[in-house]
């Protein structure tokens, strides 16, 4: 039996809504919809900041200077936004006042923090007016019009205002130039035909200044409020702030941290850079989403289709600004109400992710230095004798010659096509790496990747027209331009050409952000705005060609300046594009830097971790917050990728990346082995064992990408999505759910025999023996041995498992067992997607199986609701109800009694059924 104590622990209380009729953010100032009014928190807020401001100035000895006007007095601290967001700039009083804005000094922050700006917008800061507003067929269509000119070059006078009501839960509000076009994501979006009929949110506007007032009708939840602070839009410097609702946020990618965004003046940077994951970096791709919270359970989220570099500021008011350095302002609000609502809706517009094959949802194996084809496929082989799950064995860059792409190391890796073909028979499969940087050194005529591309003119540029050369693994190198459609047709080529020696199956593209080992090229950047803007976001290094190409580069489509975050994106289209050509089956691609849409060409990993426990901590919220952004197919380097990583830290490890939707463990050269086969026999077997576990629930894992194709649901699941009305959920990230019905919880600490974890109020079950536990929202202490990793399942559900197998070719040859989890009113339901696992668009041809279960009144049911030949193929042998409260007299399968198990714990257990998914069948117990 299982043990279970029961902890006391401080909840975390959501943040309270404004009191009715009250603006959460007062500007000041605006003319704004009737009834919207809230001076009594504003005066007493007012007071208090003064009265603070006072005090600090006697125990400071008048450090904070001049007296501030009355007017920047009137703003609390917490609704001082930014005027001077300038990096490694000591803001001054006379480089403020400058600026029109506020200055008054705050205590300074802790190390490593942000704090009150001291340079903030007074209430009356000049934005823009309102001039017209008309009705659209889908909308309304406004003039903004600035009559004094901002801080930043080349302000735009006059703005088209763009409002579509597309649907009752999503809104599109776009801002741009009036008179000039401007640079916008080439990204694929719906068009609606007519304006949304009943629209759960109520749009109003100020006309001056300027400013759109959000609310969701039920609630009356002001959502956005845009007149806390002034928008600016000048050619390279857009900014617009709103209030927000609360302080639960999430999404604004990549970044490592926490699931939940602090809002104490944290600012968030979104422009594609290789580096090591590391807290207040901006990493790999950019995600300009997020997801928030409402009090009530209630849920929306934002998207700014924008690629250009980019930071999110937050503040505890609490609120929000977007900087951007380009393009136009293009929001997308989805209005949920739930947030895995909000999540479908927000991959409505950006498309939603591919089906993956179900290779690709086994175990993976790799590292860089191997050293060489055989001693990859000894590794291979020790996994076989040990009889480890594993579908597919990767290498790194040590298969090319000197690092080149689409070369192979014809000495250290001449058997790479034996082992491809051995890997074929054993049902396994092979993936290798590639990176956008192409050898430019090579001579003439002797490496047509480079002499083909530079004859196309497939390349990144230089302003003179010229490639652009960097620095990469094999040396100087020139960039594919992916933007180019005649790149995607010489990538295919390549990839031909390479595939008829080395018949591999999935790619990984790596480097693509694009990485550079040099700043900008051999030669530097030129001067000029778009490698040094008027202002220029808080990337890291300072500038926008640190470890990459020059921001001045030129693209087929556009200047890279606008095209950097969309690098990786481009060429996963081009090489999922290729892939398909070349198998004629689904791709499979493994994508470092990444973009929204994406999910739709390819998954992610979450980069060049170290084998530490902090970072595996940190996977978590990392594979959660890629969930949010519509990329389903996604995991961390399992025991790390950097160091060294402890037989402990690895079997946790293990533990924790068996249940990551993408499961590879990979490290680095010059590093011990970590792959299972490495470690002692007790750590082999807890790795093997929970190996088997995730390939027993491969039919169920694959259910769920299923219904991630086809509406966008998410895979790995933050607890919240499930349990909304439940605050205590709202900052869990060392937890996460497999769909709605499978709980895991990890050991994410070295030298502990337990584990606590938060139970959700319902009943839940053991995995392993179905005991049940029944929570009323709680932390609990679960015994957690090395060899244990807690899993749980919610009541109310049916999970479709199998008999493993080492490789899914072997599983899904093998019987199917259902595991019945019975709510507190017997009842539960599941559902079974089935498909031959790797042909394309299965579901959309009508080559699939869908099978759904359910139980009511003490009666199993399976109906097949479309079927597939597929389906004939296995058979259902097995029922695990879990939760019967009574021992039965007799169990009958469709009328007919057979033989079967009771426990003490009140599972039941019927064996030898021998039905065929592709027929439906009834199940009674009495």
């Amino acid at each position: 039996m299982k043990s279970y104590q029961k902890l006391t622990t401080t909840q975390p209380a959501a943040c309270r809504v404004e009191e009715e009729g009250a603006a959460p953010m007062p500007s000041g100032h605006g003319k704004l919809a009737p009834c919207w009014v809230g001076t009594g928190l504003l005066v007493a807020a007012v007071l208090l900041s003064t009265i603070t401001v006072w005090v600090l100035r006697q125990v400071s000895g008048g450090w904070l200077g001049p007296l501030a006007p009355p007017k920047c007095l009137l703003v609390p601290e917490s609704h001082r936004f930014d005027c001077y967001p300038e990096r490694r700039v000591v803001v001054t009083q006379e480089l403020c006042e400058s600026r029109g804005c506020c200055f008054i000094q705050s205590p300074p922050p802790a190390e490593g923090k942000q704090g009150v700006p001291w340079c903030f917008y007074p209430p009356d800061f000049p934005s823009y007016t309102l001039e017209s507003l008309n009705q659209t067929a889908l909308g309304v269509v406004g003039l903004l019009v600035r009559r004094q000119k901002a801080y930043y070059p080349r302000d735009i006078e006059k703005l088209r205002l763009d409002v579509e009501f597309e649907m009752d839960t999503r809104l599109h509000i776009k801002i741009t130039d009036a008179a000039n076009p401007r640079y916008e994501v080439p990204l694929d979006v719906p068009r609606v035909m007519k304006r949304a009929e009943n629209p759960i949110y109520s749009l109003n506007f100020s006309w001056d200044p300027f400013g759109v007032l959000l609310q969701r009708k039920e609630t009356g939840t002001v959502l956005l409020n845009t007149t806390v602070a002034p928008l600016i839009f000048a050619d390279q410097f857009l900014q617009i702030s709103t209030s927000l609702p609360s302080k639960f946020l999430y999404g604004l990618g990549e970044h490592r941290g926490s699931l939940l965004h602090s809002l104490d003046w944290n600012t968030l940077t979104l422009w594609a850079r290789d580096v090591s994951p590391t807290e207040s970096f901006n990493l790999y791709g950019a995600h300009p989403f997020y997801l928030l919270m409402e009090e009530g359970g209630n849920a929306h989220g934002v998207f700014l289709l924008n690629s250009n570099a980019m930071e999110v500021a937050l503040q505890p008011a609490p609120g929000l600004t977007w900087r951007t350095i380009g393009g136009v302002l293009d929001f997308y609000i989805f209005l949920g109400p739930d947030p895995s609502m909000v999540i479908q809706q927000y991959q409505q517009v950006i498309g939603f992710p591919a089906m993956p094959p179900i290779w690709a949802l086994g175990f993976h194996l790799c590292r860089w230095g191997y050293g060489s084809s055989n001693e990859t496929w000894q590794t291979v082989r020790a996994m076989r004798n040990y009889q480890i799950p594993q579908d597919a064995q990767w290498n790194d860059i040590d298969y090319m010659d000197g690092y080149r792409d689409f070369t192979l190391d014809s000495q250290k890796f001449a058997s790479l096509p034996s082992l491809v073909e051995d890997l074929h028979k054993h049902g396994q499969h092979y993936v290798m790496i590639l990176d956008p940087g192409i050898s430019s050194t090579s001579p003439h005529g002797s490496y047509w990747p480079f002499d083909e591309g530079l004859r196309r003119g497939l390349f990144l540029n230089t302003t003179q027209g010229q490639p652009l050369i960097g620095q990469v693994w094999p040396g100087f190198t020139a960039f594919a331009d992916f933007s180019n459609p005649d790149t995607h047709q010489w990538w295919l080529e390549n990839l031909q050409h390479f595939y008829a020696h080395v018949p591999f199956d999935g790619l990984w593209i790596d480097m693509n952000e694009p990485s550079n080992f040099m700043d900008g090229s051999e030669d530097g950047c030129p001067p000029g705005d778009f490698d040094s803007p008027p202002y220029t976001p808080a990337v890291l290094g300072d500038s926008l060609f640190s470890r990459t190409v020059c921001a001045s580069a030129k693209q087929k489509v556009s200047v890279h300046y606008n095209l950097h975050n969309l690098y990786g994106l481009m060429e996963a289209k081009a090489t999922a594009s290729a892939l398909i050509r070349i198998r004629g089956k689904r791709p499979f691609i493994i994508s470092r830097s990444t973009f929204p849409s994406q999910g739709q060409y390819s998954g992610h990993w979450l980069g060049d971790n170290r084998s530490q426990w902090k970072d595996m901590c940190y996977s978590i919220p990392g594979l959660l917050s890629f969930s949010l952004f519509g990329i389903p197919l996604v995991g961390a380097d399992i025991c790390g990728f950097s160091g060294s990583a402890s037989e402990e830290l690895c079997t946790r490890w293990m533990q924790l990346g068996a249940f990551y939707p993408f499961a590879r463990n990979h490290n680095t050269q010059n590093e011990k082995a970590q792959d299972p086969t490495a470690f002692s026999p007790a750590a082999r077997t807890a790795m093997k064992d929970v190996l088997l576990t995730r390939y027993s629930l491969l039919p169920f894992l694959y259910t769920l990408f299923h219904h991630a194709h086809l509406r966008g649901d998410t895979v790995a699941r933050p607890l919240f999505f499930e349990f909304p009305g439940d605050v205590a959920t709202w900052q869990l990230d060392r937890q996460f759910l497999w769909g709605r019905s499978l709980l895991v919880t990890p050991v994410l600490e070295p030298g502990v025999d337990s584990v606590t974890g938060y139970i959700p109020q319902g009943m839940w079950y053991d995995f392993y023996t179905g005991s049940s536990v029944n929570s009323s929202g709680e932390v609990l202490k679960m015994s957690a041995p090395l060899e244990h990793l807690n899993l749980h399942i919610r009541e109310g559900s049916i999970l479709p498992t199998q008999k493993p197998g080492t490789t899914t070719q072997v599983t899904r040859g093998n019987p199917l067992r259902l595991i019945v989890a019975l709510s507190s009113h017997a009842t539960a339901w599941g559902d079974l997607f089935w498909d031959d696992g790797e042909s394309l668009d299965t579901f959309e041809k009508g080559n699939y199986s869908y099978v759904v279960f359910n139980v009511t009144q003490n009666i199993f049911t399976s109906t097949v609701l479309h079927a597939s030949t597929e389906a004939t193929k296995v058979t259902i042998d097995t029922l695990n109800i879990f939760g019967v409260q009574k021992p039965p007299s007799k169990v009958l399968l469709n009328g007919q009694e057979k033989p079967f198990t009771y426990l003490d714990n009140q599972v039941l257990t019927v064996s030898d059924l021998g039905m065929s998914l592709s027929q439906g069948f009834s199940l009674q117990w009495l």
